[in-house]
């Protein structure tokens, strides 16, 4: 029977920030006279191997690991399930770190057939994917589920700068975050890759058996669609975005059910999925 990795206290995730140093000297251009220190964002390359066979590596920012390993291989189509992951085992330190992830037979055998197809494509050269299947995968259709209520997303960037740690003290990281059904944010979670910090925040959802539908996502980054397929594989209800979405992103919701949502800096927040009527 497969093993469940222990929830993470949400407490002791939040304080737990990357190492850093103490800050990096600089001069403004123009004025030698003028200096000073600036605190700057973490990043390290993090290897990960499932069942001893290495697979990627990822640059990332060095905090809340074991989420997103967990949130990656869920929404890479890696594992169907957070079942399907028995252990996460993370080991290195400053900027070379490993990630051994034990996982099923049944998907540790489908990546291994997803490998071997994979090894005589010829890559289409579309952001690094080596097939269209993968950049154009398919995905299930979502239920539908309710919009939120429109309360919810008042003085939303402002309540997400409050939340931002990292970003606050160094800039240059994304969040993404988890607003729950009475319009509270229950996590959080920063990194320097777009994409990795949804992967944190879903990691996040799965491994401390919170309900991905009963709430919405938001990301501070732009919405392309490899952040739709992200959302629909974690089974989101709804994605609230910052940033303008493209208009493959709003197809691509609308097709599967996935709720979107663009918050303007200066306008009333717009609906481009489910379609206006």
């Amino acid at each position: 029977m497969p093993r469940t990795i222990a929830p993470v206290a949400e407490q002791a995730s939040s304080i737990a920030l990357p190492t850093a140093q103490a800050g990096y000297a600089y001069a403004e251009l123009g004025s030698a006279l003028q200096t000073g220190d600036a605190l700057l964002a973490d990043e390290c390359a993090l290897a990960i191997a499932y069942n001893g066979i290495s697979h990627a590596v990822m640059m990332t920012t060095p905090g809340d690991l074991e989420d997103f390993v967990a949130g990656f291989s869920l929404s890479a189509g890696i594992v169907d399930s957070i079942d399907d992951v028995y252990d996460i085992e993370i080991s290195g330190c400053g900027d070379a770190r490993q990630a051994s992830v034990q996982i099923s037979s049944r998907a540790f055998w489908s990546l291994k057939d997803q490998r071997r197809q994979l090894a005589g494509t010829t890559g289409c050269g579309l952001c690094g994917v080596e097939a269209l299947e993968q950049a154009l995968p398919a995905l299930r259709v979502l239920p539908a589920s309710p919009l939120p209520p429109a309360r919810h997303l008042h003085g939303l960037r402002q309540r997400i700068d409050e939340q931002q740690r990292l970003a606050r003290r160094s800039g240059a990281v994304h969040a993404a975050l988890f607003v729950d059904g009475q319009g509270e944010i229950l996590r959080c979670r920063e990194d320097i890759g777009r994409h990795n910090a949804l992967d944190k925040l879903i990691g996040a959802l799965l491994r401390d058996g919170l309900d991905a539908r009963a709430g919405f996502a938001v990301v501070t980054s732009r919405c392309s669609l490899e952040l739709i397929h992200k959302a629909v594989r974690a089974g989101l209800s709804t994605l609230v975005s910052l940033s303008a979405p493209t208009a493959l992103t709003v197809q691509w919701a609308r097709k599967h059910n996935l709720n979107l949502i663009h918050v303007p800096h200066h306008s009333a927040p717009r609906v481009y999925s489910p379609a206006p009527e």
